[in-house]
């Protein structure tokens, strides 16, 4: 039995989630304890700048990986303590990064490339653990997007024996991974769906303030604009076959604005952003099961941050009426605790020298032991 922390800041810049993972050998993973750390609106603001800069300079990127790693450590410290462990039990940190951009296409005619703001050695200097990070760049080296990872955790997690399921990420962007029955020997499917938080929640800001549309309440209030929702669903990426990754480089308030005609009302564009999150979804089990041939009642989990949204989740449960939602407690993982506990995992494939891609979701040439390791 080894212990793993996993860390994860997702696109929403709304903190640091910490994942202690019980990983035995022929098991499946168990959340032992977990602990969020809020982001500063300082930092917040800070990363959110470099998210959406042509041009920066390097002492802002290195001011904001400090503060970044420092918040990273404090969540560590903070989950040690609320769950008992010694220190020495944990084998290692496995650490996601904050993405500040993702281009796996590279952009006019350049080089692929995925950035997480992160600093792994200081982050083994300040908690005396070892790290291990960079996980994104083996997989995009041999040829791949980089992107998802998750659906190797989900697969380790919750492929099971005559039950087609679906893992659906609801983060900042959302991610959908298709898992064939265990005895089906075909691998696993996954990719960038959309938009899901991160759009909802910059609107929201913009127009009443604070982090998120709480329970999306407003969202709820507005009425669907179905010219304007086409006009969205007409972005070219909602139509591309896997694998596929997308992030802030694509969809971001200035896309948004260029489809807007003017005199829409605010709670209107929430309303249909919603309703962008849950058709591109629907457009991505879709494509999924045609791809897999897969039955369309395999029940699907939602999880993350937008799985705690029930107007989301009752737009999802209209498109896809065949499909069940199932919470992913009851599988015996809380929902908003994923992604941090696959990073956790992903620590113990690399520390295993085990390969931690899946080349069927992000299109690299073969499997890859994924992260680099920095020691404590």
């Amino acid at each position: 039995m080894s212990l793993f922390i996993g860390l994860m800041s997702g696109t929403s810049l709304d903190g640091i989630d910490a994942a202690l993972v019980e990983i035995r050998e022929g098991g499946a993973p168990r959340l032992v304890a977990t602990h969020e750390t809020p982001m500063p609106e300082t930092l917040r603001d800070q990363l959110w700048r470099l998210c959406h800069a042509d041009r920066l300079a390097f002492a802002e990127l290195a001011a904001a990986e400090d503060a970044f790693c420092r918040l990273q450590a404090a969540a560590v410290e903070a989950l040690i303590a609320l769950s008992g462990v010694e220190r020495e039990a944990i084998s290692a940190i496995g650490s996601h990064g904050q993405t500040i951009e993702h281009a796996p296409r590279g952009h006019d005619g350049g080089p692929a490339y995925t950035l997480q703001l992160d600093n792994p050695s200081l982050l083994a200097e300040l908690t005396g653990r070892p790290v291990v990070a960079d996980f994104r760049r083996r997989d995009l080296a041999a040829g791949g997007q980089a992107a998802p990872l998750a659906p190797a955790f989900h697969e380790a997690l919750f492929r099971a024996p005559g039950e087609w399921r679906l893992v659906l990420n609801l983060g900042g962007f959302a991610n959908l991974t298709l898992l064939p029955p265990a005895e089906d020997e075909r691998a696993p499917l996954g990719f960038d769906t959309g938009p899901a938080n991160a759009l909802l929640d910059a609107w929201h800001a913009r127009h009443r303030g604070g982090r998120f549309d709480a329970g999306g309440a407003w969202g709820a209030s507005g009425r669907v604009d179905e010219a304007l929702l086409e006009r969205l669903l007409a972005e070219p990426f909602f139509h591309l076959p896997p694998p596929r990754s997308t992030g802030r480089e694509l969809f971001h308030l200035d896309w948004l604005q260029g489809h807007l005609q003017g005199g829409e009302a605010p709670q209107d564009v929430q309303a249909t952003l919603a309703e962008l999150t849950a058709a591109s979804v629907a457009l991505g089990v879709e494509m999924g099961r045609e791809r897999l041939d897969a039955p369309p009642a395999a029940v699907l989990v939602p999880c993350g941050g937008g799985a705690r949204n029930p107007d989301l989740l009752s737009r999802l449960a209209r498109r896809l009426p065949e499909t069940p939602l199932l919470p992913g407690e009851d599988w015996g993982w809380p929902a908003e605790w994923l992604e941090a506990g696959a990073f956790a995992w992903l620590a113990w494939r690399r520390l295993a020298g085990l390969p931690g891609n899946l080349p069927s979701v992000t299109g690299a040439t073969g499997p890859r032991v994924l992260g680099g390791v920095y020691a404590s």
